[in-house]
C-alpha cells in the first residue's frame, strides 16, 4: 500500500472499532485507537503473512501484549481477509470468536493468547530465539503499553532479549501517557523511556505514532541494527481520531451513548 492508502487504512481501522464497540457496552477504545497507523503499517506494508494460510511457516508473528487493545488487531484481520466480517458485529458474544482478549484458539491470525498485562514480551522473545535456532529470517513484532511497562515481567523479557541479542525482534511501545485510571506520571510513572530501554542494552528509537511517512523510516532503519533487539517508542494519542475521546483517560474501556457513536463514526468518515 501507499502512504496515502495506509492512511485510509488506518481510519477504516478505527471505524471497524467504533463498530466493535457499539453503543451501551463497554470496549478498549482509547488504546485500539492509538495504535491504528502502526497496526496498518505492520499489517499491510511490512510485514509478511498469508489469511489463507495463517499458519505459514514462513511469516513474521505479530504479538500484541496490551491484549485489550484486542480490537485494533481484529480490525487489521479482517481488513486482511482472515476472517468474514460479519464476525466483528458479534465481538465478546458468548461462543462468538472474537472474544475481549486475543486467542489463538478461536481467532485466525493470532500468535498467543495475550492480555494478563507484562507477558507478550516473553512470549515474543520465545518466538524470536526458536526462529533463529531453525535459521529463519522471519521478525517478531511485539506492541506494548507505557502503563503495561510497570510488570516486572517486562523486564524480565527486555533483559533476555538483551542477553541472547535477539535483533529478530521489534517492539512498538505505544506511549500514550495515560492508563485506565489517569495519567501514567501519577499513577505509575515508568519514565523516562529512553533512557530505560538503552540501559537494558536495546537499540532505542522514537516516533510519532502516527505520522506514517515516520513510521515507515524508522522500520527501515532499525532492520540495520544489527546484535540488538530494536524498540520503536512510538508517541500517540489515545481516543486518536475522535475528539471527544482524545486524551480521555475513561476512554480507555468506555460505553458510547448512541449520540458518540454517530459522533465518532460521522468524524471518521469525514476522513476516509
Amino acid at each position: 500500500m501507499t502512504v496515502a492508502e495506509l492512511q485510509k487504512m488506518a481510519c477504516t481501522l478505527r471505524i471497524n472499532v467504533i463498530k466493535m464497540v457499539g453503543v451501551g457496552q463497554k470496549g478498549h477504545l482509547g488504546g485500539s485507537c492509538s495504535l491504528s497507523e502502526i497496526v496498518s503499517v505492520l499489517y499491510f506494508y511490512r510485514m509478511k503473512h498469508d489469511p489463507k494460510n495463517p499458519a505459514w511457516k514462513d511469516r513474521d508473528r505479530f504479538l500484541l501484549s496490551k491484549g485489550h487493545a484486542a480490537l485494533i488487531q481484529y480490525a487489521a484481520l479482517v481488513e486482511a481477509g482472515y476472517f468474514p466480517r460479519t464476525e466483528i458485529d458479534r465481538v465478546k458474544c458468548l461462543g462468538a470468536m472474537l472474544q475481549g482478549h486475543p486467542d489463538m484458539k478461536t481467532t485466525p491470525g493470532i500468535e498467543g493468547n495475550t492480555g494478563s498485562l507484562g507477558q507478550g514480551l516473553s512470549m515474543a522473545c520465545g518466538m524470536a530465539a526458536g526462529l533463529r535456532l531453525d535459521k529463519k529470517d522471519n521478525k517478531v513484532y511485539c506492541i506494548i503499553g507505557d502503563g503495561e511497562i510497570a510488570e516486572g515481567q517486562i523486564w524480565e523479557a527486555a533483559m533476555t532479549a538483551s542477553v541472547f541479542k535477539l535483533e529478530n525482534l521489534i517492539v512498538f511501545l505505544d506511549k500514550n501517557n495515560l492508563q485506565a485510571t489517569g495519567p501514567i506520571t501519577d499513577r505509575y510513572n515508568t519514565n523516562p523511556l529512553l533512557e530505560k530501554w538503552k540501559a537494558f542494552g536495546w537499540h532505542v528509537a522514537e516516533v510519532d505514532g502516527h505520522n506514517i511517512k515516520e513510521i515507515i523510516k524508522t522500520l527501515d532503519e532499525v532492520d540495520k541494527v544489527t546484535g540488538k533487539p530494536k524498540i520503536i517508542i512510538a508517541h500517540t494519542i489515545k481516543g486518536r481520531g475522535i475528539a471527544f475521546a482524545e486524551n480521555v483517560a475513561s476512554f480507555h474501556n468506555g460505553e458510547l451513548t448512541k449520540e458518540q457513536f454517530d459522533q465518532a463514526c460521522s468524524e471518521l468518515n469525514k476522513n476516509n
